[in-house]
């Protein structure tokens, strides 16, 4: 249908030439147009380069690779950490793969700890693999969501108190 308002343009009798070329260039240029746009859509993991040292908190629903160092937490859905980095604070991702040095502790759903990781801290997970040769110092412990850990943990604290003091003003 494109195509018509195209060929009405010209003449009938080069509409019914150019036919089939008219679609086939149509088609063409959209999915140029669309194929930059998926890439858009997912975004390539951000590199924290080993010459970089970050102090403070990294959060995004996107991908990290740690080279470098990082004093401070990392949220990410899914966060490598370079054999050349080193990372001092809590670490929380969908998939972690920990090939360097984590000082802290460590949740995520899926957690590989290579040959070369060293983890000093307790690691929270769903799943684990710990691969021959990697150094971990602390607890290991199951959870069906480790991730809600952390959201849960901080409303319950609140709730809490609040019936505490209902109740003694009534005793009283």
């Amino acid at each position: 249908m494109f195509s018509k308002s195209r060929i009405n343009e010209p003449g009938p009798k080069q509409a019914e030439a150019e036919k089939p070329k008219a679609p086939e260039a149509g088609v063409t240029k959209p999915s140029t147009d669309f194929t930059p746009s998926t890439p858009k859509g997912k975004a390539q993991a951000s590199v924290l380069s080993s010459d970089l040292t970050v102090v403070g908190n990294l959060r995004t629903t996107g991908d990290i690779q740690v080279e470098g160092t990082v004093e401070g937490d990392i949220r990410a859905h899914l966060l490598t950490v370079g054999e050349s980095a080193t990372i001092r604070g809590e670490i929380v991702a969908d998939d972690i793969v920990v090939n360097g040095r984590v000082i802290g502790r460590v949740r995520g759903l899926k957690v590989r700890l290579t040959s070369t990781a060293r983890v000093e801290g307790d690691i929270i997970h769903k799943t684990i693999a710990i691969e021959s040769g990697a150094h971990f110092e602390g607890s290991v412990q199951r959870q069906e969501d480790p991730l809600a850990q952390g959201r849960t943990a901080a409303p319950a604290p609140a709730a809490a108190p609040a019936p505490a003091p209902t109740p003694k003003p009534d005793a009283l």
